[in-house]
């Protein structure tokens, strides 16, 4: 009884050692990520530089204002009146 006992334990850690793997057989799936970073966090027409800081893509980059349209109403001597929304 002891020697079956013993062939027993024996067949038991050889079985145990034998299943361990240093990598597992088929690919790990991470969560899904709902966030995607888009040119590094720096903005649109921007990119992070060797340092880490954010650089301008092409030049710099201009904001032109549109023209203001002013509608006026002339109404007698002195009298003008300018709206901008109609």
């Amino acid at each position: 009884m002891k020697t079956l006992f013993a062939a027993a334990l024996l067949a038991a850690t050889a079985a145990g050692f034998s299943a361990a793997n240093a990598m597992p057989a088929g690919p790990v799936s991470g969560p899904a990520v709902d966030v995607i970073q888009v040119a590094g966090g720096c903005g649109p027409g921007f990119h992070r530089g060797p340092y880490g800081g954010c650089r301008a893509n092409r030049g710099r980059v201009v904001v032109v204002r549109p023209p203001v349209v002013r509608k006026c109403r002339y109404w007698g001597p002195g009298r003008r009146v300018c709206r901008t929304w109609w």
